[in-house]
């Protein structure tokens, strides 16, 4: 008796146990991998895919609204965009990541965001948070609608603290200046929405 069909026959099981133990271990690391990607990381990639005139993502914020926008830069808990809703179209907005109430995406969006990103360089916009964008903004005197949870109001920023802003309030198109000014807010940033400038 031959031991050559034997020998095939062990060793075709144990190639097809070690393929089945390979394609376990992937189905596991990608498992992982899913497991450790964030809302932002998915909004990332999203923004990644080409359309005519750049990657359009669908955001609903927090009270409803939707909005239209071509990411344009991420920071660590922030995004800005260019707003592709009329009439606000062509203006920028920054966008509190804890301010999505969910993103809505097209299929081919939805199998995007799920693709491995190039791994990052940690450029320093990625580490940046909110309140230094709006420090920024606040710098330039530009003036801006904020959108909170409770409303929305226009006007220039003040002041950025730690975890608030100081609203000066005014007619859109108006410079600030202390006559034009007809109310102050503070707005904690657990409250905003949006804010949006041109």
């Amino acid at each position: 008796m031959s031991l050559h069909p034997l020998w095939d026959d062990l060793e075709s099981q144990l190639d097809q146990e070690q393929r089945e133990e390979e394609r376990a271990l992937a189905i596991e690391s990608e498992r992982l991998r899913l497991g450790r990607l964030s809302l932002r990381d998915r909004i990332t990639a999203m923004a990644r895919t080409t359309g005519q005139g750049g990657a359009v993502v669908r955001l609903e914020l927090h009270g409803g609204s939707v909005v239209q926008v071509r990411p344009l830069s991420f920071g660590r808990d922030w995004l800005s965009a260019e707003l592709r809703d009329a009439p606000a179209a062509g203006g920028q907005c920054i966008v509190p990541l804890g301010a999505i109430s969910a993103v809505l995406p097209g299929r081919s969006q939805l199998d995007a965001s799920l693709e491995p990103l190039p791994e990052s360089t940690a450029r320093l916009a990625e580490r940046i948070g909110l309140p230094f964008v709006l420090r920024d903004l606040c710098r330039r005197r530009a003036g801006v609608s904020v959108e909170t949870s409770d409303g929305s109001h226009h006007g220039t920023i003040d002041r950025v603290g730690r975890d608030h802003l100081d609203l000066a309030l005014h007619e859109p198109g108006v410079p600030r200046r202390e006559r034009e000014v007809r109310g102050y807010r503070i707005i904690p940033f657990d409250r905003l929405v949006l804010v949006t400038f041109r």
